[in-house]
């Protein structure tokens, strides 16, 4: 059913997304504008921001998405207040495996560490099943269901509408805004934002706005149970090649075997084997007895081509604002990117076309512009 002018709410941002992308942003604009939040699932964060591994690491990434990450752990350890919660604590992260891969790996911040010191740290690891190892003492984990809620909260607390099981299935270019159906529900809106992860490209078409070249990469985790549990302050442990990682948690371990496989966006879920595999990694190099897989899933890390964020309005698309492609930094740079989508919807296109926009040297490397699908 398409939405008519005269049923709409009339709002200044319309946010299509419930992830964390998403409700970070109504979270940011609430109180500031009117604001709706529409999300295709019947919940909020139902694909990607709930099954995150839930660890922010500073040294992790491009130095554009290195600042971003600082920006974010800066404002979550001061929202814990307002939370009322402990929403992000300090956890430790360590890189295993030869003498080239940690290096080029590592980034500033990280220590080097002899294969003692790896191993006094993690005593389950191999001594001789690695050449080398480097930790990131800043590294931190995050209660991502205690930030989803106090990002719903705060949104709700100002008057956000958040609208589940709303699917834009209309949408059309009405004077100087959108007119959007998605639902039952019909809005008629000043900006539109994309924080539709996965399907950021597949929403962008039903604006008549170019895709971007989106990809949806799986990635497979699993909680499983064991023989002798890890000390709950043994740091993450992630192979320099990408190719597993572990780290403790109360049910015994998390295990991923950190694949990276182009995916169409859907619910995806594990294939046959995917958690063995990665079991199978990690036994080679540390000795955790596996008792039983207690539970298994597959997320989507969607990015473009060059691997950084999208942020910004379309170059032809007016009123059409990007908030995408976070790839596996999703909640590390959550509350960063907010902060600056929120400065730019605020501020307008014209701003940024003259210089008046509060943009970054970071924002800007994050532009739709850059993209060569555009050229």
């Amino acid at each position: 059913m398409t939405a008519t002018t005269n049923s709409a709410q009339d709002v200044d941002v319309l946010i299509v997304g419930g992830g964390i992308a998403g409700l970070s942003l109504a979270s940011e604009l609430a109180g500031r504008c009117r604001v709706a939040l529409v999300e295709a699932e019947p919940s909020l964060a139902y694909h990607t921001s709930s099954r995150s591994a839930q660890q922010l690491i500073p040294s992790y990434g491009p130095p554009p998405v290195q600042e971003l990450t600082r920006r974010t752990l800066e404002v979550l350890a001061d929202a814990a207040d307002g939370a009322g919660r402990r929403l992000v604590w300090p956890s430790r992260f360590m890189l295993v495996g030869s003498r080239a891969d940690v290096e080029a790996e590592s980034h500033e911040g990280m220590r080097a560490l002899t294969r003692e010191e790896a191993t006094r740290l993690v005593p389950a690891l191999r001594p001789g099943a690695f050449e080398a190892a480097a930790l990131d003492t800043d590294s931190v984990r995050v209660d991502a269901p205690a930030l989803l809620a106090f990002h719903e909260e705060r949104a709700r607390a100002h008057g956000v509408g958040l609208h589940v099981g709303a699917p834009v299935h209309s949408a059309q270019r009405v004077g100087e805004g959108w007119l959007v159906g998605a639902g039952a529900e019909g809005f008629h809106a000043a900006n539109v934002v994309n924080a539709a992860g996965a399907w950021a490209d597949d929403v962008a078409v039903l604006f008549g706005v170019e895709r971007l070249g989106l990809q949806p990469y799986r990635r497979t985790a699993a909680l499983v149970s064991l023989a002798a549990p890890l000390d709950p302050d043994t740091p993450m442990v992630a192979a320099a090649d990408d190719t597993w990682y572990f780290r403790p948690d109360p049910a015994g371990a998390l295990v991923s075997p950190s694949e990276s496989e182009p995916s169409r966006a859907e619910d995806a879920v594990p294939r046959p084997g995917d958690v063995e595999a990665a079991l199978a990694l990690i036994r080679a190099v540390a000795d955790l007895e596996v008792t039983g897989i207690v539970r298994a899933w597959t997320g989507l890390r969607t990015s473009p081509q060059d691997g950084l964020p999208v942020l910004g309005f379309d170059p032809e698309g007016p009123g059409f604002f990007w908030l995408a492609g976070q790839g596996g930094y999703g909640f590390q740079t959550s509350t960063a990117l907010a902060e600056a989508a929120a400065a730019q919807l605020l501020a307008g296109p014209e701003a940024l076309r003259t210089g008046a926009s509060p943009v970054s040297g970071t924002q800007r490397a994050l532009d739709p512009h850059r993209l060569s699908v555009r050229s």
